[in-house]
């Protein structure tokens, strides 16, 4: 029982890129006037876990295309996260999705669309001309590196075996690209399919099912 409270090194994983998610978009808002009665509060509190969202998850990202490419599993940089994380028990996973229905229910995102869209202006990327402001371009990266991360673990696991590995391989190689208007609907939409197909919880059922067998696969007191 003590085993299962426990989580395994991809959940403080994923645990840390969540955590990620919130202390970027908290501050955000806090940067927009959106919920300014909270958002401060907010982005403080999950930048004490998260001070550099934006550069963790566009390397889980990085990460994702390096594996895809050697076709092996990074344990390095599953190490370098569960330090980032602290203490691996599932009380952390249960408060960052408490933080995540939270941005959701005030409907964070859409606003911070809004906002974002108000700011555009034509931008002379590094690699040419976007129709995305800065921040977009950059809220757009950071949406391809979440979801390569994601089909990285979906297609590990054999979630969806389908569709994984086509959708690995497209938040691959979009995520080296200089983002567009197009991207941008094309994240969203990428969004609102692991949401559909429930790809994070199939994720999580299959690592408790892991776990689990290991569990039953070690020797306990009576082998002894």
């Amino acid at each position: 029982m003590t085993q299962r409270m426990i989580l395994t090194a991809e959940e403080m994983e994923e645990v840390v890129l969540k955590r990620c998610w919130l202390a970027r978009y908290w501050g955000l808002c806090f940067q927009h006037g959106i919920h300014a009665d909270i958002a401060e509060v907010k982005y403080k509190y999950w930048s004490l876990f998260a001070p550099n969202p934006v550069e963790v998850v566009l390397a889980a990202g990085e990460k994702a295309r390096e594996e895809a490419d050697l076709d092996v599993e990074d344990t390095e940089h599953q190490r370098d996260m569960k330090e980032l994380s602290g203490e691996g028990n599932i009380e952390n996973m249960l408060f960052v999705e408490q933080g995540l229905r939270q941005l959701t229910s005030l409907k964070v995102e859409e606003a911070l669309a809004v906002a974002l869209a108000q700011h555009r202006r034509p931008n002379l990327l590094k690699f040419g001309f976007s129709d995305l402001s800065l921040e977009e371009a950059e809220d757009v990266s950071f949406k391809q590196a979440w979801l390569a991360y994601i089909w990285r673990r979906a297609k590990k696991h054999e979630i969806e075996p389908d569709i994984a590995y086509d959708r690995l391989q497209f938040w691959i190689s979009h995520n080296s690209k200089t983002p567009t208007s197009q991207d941008a609907v094309d994240v969203e939409r990428g969004l609102v399919e692991i949401k559909r197909l429930d790809i994070e919880t199939q994720l999580w059922d299959e690592s408790r099912r892991e776990l689990e067998q290991d569990n039953s696969n070690s020797p306990g007191r009576s082998d002894f």
